[in-house]
């Protein structure tokens, strides 16, 4: 997340495109307790946003910690492995939460998935959350925050927000970031598309792309790990 792409660490062109949010009240870095982490948090501390340390392996813990002393009755999750987020995605399930939180604890645009692969976005109330890190016991419920709630439809009522028309694109683009090939990717579509602190949305690459597929393709043969969600 300190890898510089135009100039700029890659979690700070994260936050950038966070802050145009218009839904979203308050942002908060959760990052961990390592020394090596320490950047990260000089990162945010230099451009105001607030910092909460914890457990590296534990998230469920660290992202509970985080909050549990904050207002915030509901909480959207974004991982900083989606330097191209889309604000007015991240708006769009968070607008869906509120304008049905009387039916949901749980809503994402990834259960199931059909954005690209890195615009992923989570919106759950405190309450789910504090259910879930009363409740959740094994390792791997504890370490991705939110698998216990959309594992357990039983216990949690679970929304989701799907592309129009029925169109799946997440089985066809990867804009997250996990491997080389991947930063590489999104390295060249910032130096195509951003200019000035200026927000690039979903469609806008989607365009650039339809004209250069020799970009689309460095990182393509990827795609079958997206098996995960």
């Amino acid at each position: 997340v300190l890898k510089k792409i135009c100039g700029k660490p890659v979690l700070l062109l994260m936050l950038e495109r966070l802050s145009k949010c218009k839904l979203l009240d308050e942002i908060i870095i959760s990052t961990t307790v390592n020394k090596n982490d320490d950047p990260i948090v000089e990162l945010a501390k230099n451009h105001g946003y607030k910092i909460f340390r914890g457990d590296e392996y534990d998230c469920l813990d660290r992202h509970y910690q985080a909050v549990k002393n904050s207002n915030a009755n509901i909480i959207c999750k974004i991982t900083p492995d989606c330097p191209l987020i889309d604000p007015k995605i991240v708006d769009k399930v968070i607008r869906y939460f509120l304008e049905n939180k009387n039916n949901f604890d749980y809503v994402s645009n990834v259960h199931p998935a059909t954005f690209p692969d890195g615009l992923d976005v989570e919106v759950f109330s405190n309450d789910a959350l504090k259910k879930t890190w009363k409740e959740s016991k094994n390792e791997e419920e504890r370490e991705h925050t939110t698998t216990y709630m959309w594992n357990n439809p039983s216990l949690f009522r679970i929304g989701s927000v799907l592309m129009s028309n029925n169109e799946n694109l997440f089985i066809k683009e990867r804009w997250t970031v996990d491997y080389p090939e991947d930063f590489e990717f999104v390295k060249i579509i910032y130096e195509n598309l951003y200019d000035n602190e200026k927000v690039f949305d979903m469609n806008e690459i989607l365009k650039f792309l339809t004209k250069r597929e020799d970009i689309r393709k460095i990182n393509q043969h990827l795609i079958d790990k997206n098996a995960v969600h």
